[in-house]
């Protein structure tokens, strides 16, 4: 019943990951979202933290406002564990109550009062040469990746199909008997006959 520990700083933003021994977590059981903790319980002496939250085994957030241990149904428009969607829709969302028990997993705590000893040295980002050093590494890499993808891709010879033969025009062959049209009608002539007596 080891308790994972999310310490955050809010003046410098950072938070940091530490896990409960056994004994210690046992001091944790029975205490509600907003109750101080000294540091003394986690071996950090001359801290001094707020619980701000947590979740369970199964990553269902506590909420301050849900009374007890356990899961509970609700029905919320805001707050931990619901999406805002619109205006005054309310969601139906089960979470656990706001007080620490053997089945939690993760506790969240926040910095009151700082010790002695700086906890989150080296736990932002890293300063000076060693970042730049990182930075040209990765880029470094990109590069090289970039240089074997281009050489493992071989152009496509593309197959030219052959075009079908062009088709011919045909010539219409004139016939030596072929006469116009306008030729080949006849004159009507009117035979007269003449008229027997």
């Amino acid at each position: 019943m080891a308790f994972k520990l999310v310490i955050s700083d809010p003046k410098s933003g950072i938070s940091i990951q530490k896990e409960a021994a056994e004994e210690a977590s046992k001091n944790f059981l029975g205490l509600k979202i907003g109750d101080s903790v000294k540091g003394e319980l986690i071996d950090l002496t001359g801290y001094e933290f707020t619980l701000t939250g947590g979740s369970d085994y199964c990553g269902f957030p506590m909420r301050k406002d849900v009374p007890g241990v356990g899961r509970k149904k609700i029905l919320a428009f805001q707050g931990v564990g619901v999406k805002k969607l619109k205006k005054g829709i309310l969601q139906r969302k089960t979470v656990c109550g706001n007080t620490v028990h053997p089945k939690t997993s993760q506790i969240n705590l926040k910095v009151v009062k700082l010790g002695a000893e700086n906890i989150f040295s080296g736990a932002g980002k890293k300063e000076g040469k060693e970042e730049k050093k990182e930075e040209k590494g990765k880029e470094e890499a990109k590069d090289v990746k970039k240089d074997a993808e281009v050489k493992e891709e071989k152009p496509e010879v593309k197959k030219e199909t052959p075009a079908p033969p062009a088709k011919e025009p045909q010539k219409q062959e004139k016939k030596a008997d072929a006469i116009p049209d306008k030729a080949q009608k006849k004159p009507e002539v009117n035979e007269e006959k003449p008229e027997s007596k």
